[in-house]
């Protein structure tokens, strides 16, 4: 792509649409970027960081440490240390916590969410805009408290409303001023995954649906609930991987953010 815009470039100035003076600036811009760009990213053994993420997308590159042996973790936690004060692994074992505590002493582990964290910057970014996270049964609680947390290191407010799924139907209907009063609200079920619909039949804003592997067999380790909040047909939901809290919680902020 350099190669392409340079040979733009010199085409300009042999059109006469550049001067040689503009050539030359715009060739040494171009070279300059370029360097910025590989300076943001840090090649480290085994993966290569992209320290542009937070500029492009507004928080730094999160790290899904499942798949990865705890030096690869530990390597490019400590390195994003370097950058940020706010930051976040997935997926997390404890063991990397334990490995990280004695030489980054602000980092934290939430053994509920698996999610290993640096929250420096608590600041909220968007004040009465509030993220409702409603889970089904307890058992979905990790995967809601995944979506939760994420959601509270991107900026957000957030309401977690538990075990309020629809064999007791009742106890959804004692939260339902607090569910409808947020801005975005993320539902998750194991099962048939029926909660999604419910609740999207009674609210007027956006449900992000994340079906969980909670389940009996027939559940298919979340497929029969993921088929169930795809064949939704209360308006306005939108649904997620099996399991995919972060992902879950980072639309949510996405969603939130947007003026």
């Amino acid at each position: 792509m350099q190669e392409q815009a340079i040979s733009q470039i010199l085409m300009a100035y042999k059109e006469g649409i550049l001067d040689l003076d503009e050539c030359k600036s715009s060739i040494t811009e171009l070279i300059s970027q370029s360097v910025q760009a590989e300076e943001r990213s840090r090649n480290l053994q085994d993966a290569v960081l992209d320290l542009d993420r937070a500029k492009r997308q507004g928080f730094p590159e999160v790290v899904y440490c499942e798949g990865k042996t705890d030096e690869q973790c530990i390597t490019i936690l400590k390195e994003l240390n370097l950058h940020y004060q706010t930051y976040m692994g997935t997926r997390a074992r404890e063991s990397i916590y334990n490995a990280l505590k004695p030489l980054i002493p602000e980092i934290q582990y939430d053994k509920t969410s698996r999610i290993i964290y640096r929250h420096s910057n608590e600041n909220i970014r968007n004040e009465n805009r509030n993220i409702a996270v409603v889970t089904a049964g307890t058992s979905d609680i990790p995967i809601g408290e995944e979506a939760a947390l994420t959601a509270e290191l991107m900026g957000n407010e957030v309401t977690r409303i538990y075990d309020v799924g629809v064999a007791g139907i009742h106890r959804l209907f004692n939260r339902l001023d607090d569910i409808t009063s947020a801005n975005v609200v993320i539902v998750v079920a194991g099962m048939e995954g029926a909660l999604a619909s419910v609740i999207g039949g009674l609210v007027t804003k956006p449900i992000i649906a994340v079906p969980t592997s909670v389940g009996y067999g027939a559940n298919f380790k979340g497929l029969a609930a993921l088929l169930s909040m795809l064949n939704s047909c209360a308006a306005g939901v939108g649904v997620v991987n099996i399991d995919n809290g972060f992902g879950a919680g980072r639309l949510a902020h996405m969603i939130n953010s947007q003026r």
